[in-house]
């Protein structure tokens, strides 16, 4: 497996590749770090060579520390790479000229050659080839949901981070959410036992989800902490519960669509992504 790992420097950004790694199996990691001039004023001649040779300089001093704290780690470390030029170009021209498995960043930066970082992510999560591992703080990494749908993506999705996550001694939950239809304009029309029945319907078709679910992670000889279903609002739901459990890690798939960018990701895993504390693994499943 490889992976390569995005970092500006900021702790943020270690803490990510570190809380990867207790997670996944046998990986090699290349190192990324982008000079963006980007945010520079116009007043400001980007060609200078003192201001050229400052900014090298640093990205080599980042790539070099980033070395360092992955080989304390023990991990195994493939190239170093310094690229100029905006950090999601630089981020998706190498993902797309080699051969990943995962891209890992964190979600916050700093200023000047540090700024990128946390803005990029979401986007890079969004529209990456590969499938993405945001971090924002360093936690536990004990704790991981499988947030599961009906699609015909999730069984794909489960597995394949199974296959490639050591998840034995691990807390595993898994949770579903069904939304509960606003029957308001159906007051006086219809009897109330209806509704009852369509929302026992959900429960049994949400039990009936989950127990399919667990049966995969038996076929892996895991265990499950808990499984739960959910009712409200989808992401609103999974945030609470997430903060409820202290939840290090949740698991979201996303279907490759083709032609579109800015909008790819589902706005359940784009609320997600945006307001919880724990990592967020987006995982992307091709189109069948």
């Amino acid at each position: 497996m490889r992976v390569l790992f995005c970092t500006d420097g900021s702790n943020i950004s270690y803490h990510a590749i570190q809380n990867f790694a207790e997670w996944a199996k046998d990986f090699t990691v290349d190192i990324i770090c982008a000079i963006d001039w980007s945010y520079i004023p116009d007043t400001v001649v980007v060609e200078d060579s003192d201001f050229v040779a400052y900014c090298k300089n640093s990205a080599e001093s980042i790539l070099e520390y980033s070395e360092k704290f992955l080989s304390e780690l023990g991990l195994n470390i493939g190239d170093k790479i310094k690229m100029c030029g905006t950090a999601v170009d630089c981020i998706l021209e190498t993902l797309n000229s080699r051969e990943y498995d995962y891209v890992v960043l964190g979600s916050h930066g700093k200023k000047g050659i540090q700024k990128w970082l946390g803005s990029v992510s979401q986007e890079i999560a969004s529209i990456s080839p590969v499938s993405a591992y945001v971090s924002k703080e360093k936690n536990y990494r004990q704790r991981i949901l499988f947030a599961v749908d009906s699609s015909d993506i999730c069984p794909q999705v489960v597995k394949s981070t199974l296959d490639m996550f050591n998840l034995k001694d691990k807390e595993i939950y898994l949770a579903t959410v069904f939304e509960i239809p606003d029957y308001l304009f159906l007051e006086g029309n219809v009897d109330s036992s209806w509704i009852l029945d369509i929302e026992k319907k959900q429960l049994n078709s949400a039990n009936f989800l989950l127990n399919k679910f667990e049966s995969i992670f038996k076929d892996y000889d895991l265990t499950l902490k808990n499984k739960v279903i959910l009712q409200g609002n989808p992401s609103s739901e999974l945030i609470k519960y997430l903060a409820k459990e202290s939840i290090d890690l949740i698991v979201c798939g996303i279907r490759e669509r083709k032609n579109i960018a800015k909008f790819l990701l589902s706005s359940v895993s784009k609320r997600v992504l945006e307001s919880t504390k724990s990592d967020v693994l987006i995982v992307r499943q091709d189109n069948q």
